[in-house]
């Protein structure tokens, strides 16, 4: 066999195994389930999920209810939030009067309104567990009211007021569900949504500047601490603000050198399978060769070839078979 048929052959086994290459480097990503928030997410969460910030962002969506206290929410977020599964950015109730939900987001996506409304789902089932209702009883039960929310960060022309499932999906037609989302960007003033959009623009800056560094978020937080953005979340819980940001930069880079290692991994893995079955085969055919040029030539037997060529017993019926097909 040429080099050139040799080098054909691993391609084709190299491309065979391809698939095997994703695979096994997609199995091992979700088995590790590894952290997948960013540093803005987890921010938001732990910024509003801080009785006296959430109270702050109610008082922002609903100026008019000047009578709520900081004992009336109740931090409801579906908590799954260390792997890539079910979970929402924040989720609160008022007494039992209204569930409201809340989704950061950076890149528009109207995707948000199916998440929103599995959210909402989760949510309701959860109240319904909580008070023992009975879904089966004849009686009408009752909810609190849904109120559902996506703070956008990002930088989009137009700004609507809100998205809803009917519109974004079937092109405004009555469906049977509907599910309205309100959209929140920030008046530019003062209020707690602006100053964390401010936020999230200036660490978005600075990452720019710095990359990916401890610097950006040593800046990020002098930055905003200067500007008054944030500022008494900030100079309270600095250090806690410093490593959570810090940590998850620090994760990151661990993360793309251990995806870095598993490509390595699984190459050589594959290569080594690839270099094995090229191998066999080349032995095969040059084996077969030979058995066939012994017959012709000395007259051997089939039995005879081989043995001149110490074939493997167990390997003798495969040549037998084949030389049968020649």
């Amino acid at each position: 066999m040429t080099e050139e048929n040799k080098k054909g052959m691993a391609f084709q086994e190299a491309r065979a195994y391809n698939k095997d290459i994703k695979q096994e480097i997609l199995t091992s990503q979700m088995n590790d389930n590894v952290a997948k928030r960013t540093i803005k997410d987890c921010v938001f969460s732990d910024f509003f999920g801080r009785t006296e910030n959430l109270i702050r962002l109610y008082r922002t969506i609903h100026p008019e209810d000047t009578e709520v206290r900081e004992e009336d929410l109740k931090d409801i977020t579906v908590c799954n939030v260390l792997v890539d599964a079910l979970y929402n950015d924040l989720g609160f109730r008022v007494g039992d009067r209204q569930i409201i939900l809340v989704e950061a987001q950076s890149t528009w996506s109207v995707n948000i309104i199916v998440r929103s409304m599995f959210y909402l789902s989760v949510t309701y089932q959860r109240y319904i567990d909580e008070k023992g209702i009975d879904l089966y009883r004849n009686k009408r039960m009752l909810l609190p009211k849904p109120e559902l929310y996506v703070l956008y960060t990002g930088d989009r022309k137009s700004h609507p007021e809100e998205i809803t499932f009917k519109n974004e999906f079937f092109g405004g037609q009555e469906t049977s569900l509907d599910i309205k989302i309100k959209m929140l960007y920030g008046t530019g003033e003062d209020d707690v949504i602006s100053q964390y959009i401010s936020f999230t623009r200036v660490f978005d800056e600075q990452r720019k500047t710095y990359g990916p560094t401890r610097k950006a978020v040593l800046e990020t937080i002098r930055i905003c601490k200067d500007q008054n953005l944030l500022k008494e979340y900030l100079e309270e819980h600095e250090m806690e603000a410093k490593s959570m940001m810090i940590t998850l930069y620090d994760d990151a880079q661990i993360m793309k050198n251990h995806d870095a290692d598993l490509t390595r991994t699984v190459t050589e893995r594959v290569t080594e399978r690839v270099t094995k079955r090229v191998t066999e085969r080349v032995t095969k055919e040059s084996n077969l060769k030979s058995i066939k040029n012994l017959m012709q030539r000395l007259l051997l037997t089939e039995e005879e070839a081989m043995d001149a060529l110490d074939i493997p017993e167990e390997e003798r019926s495969r040549y037998k078979e084949l030389l049968k097909t020649q």
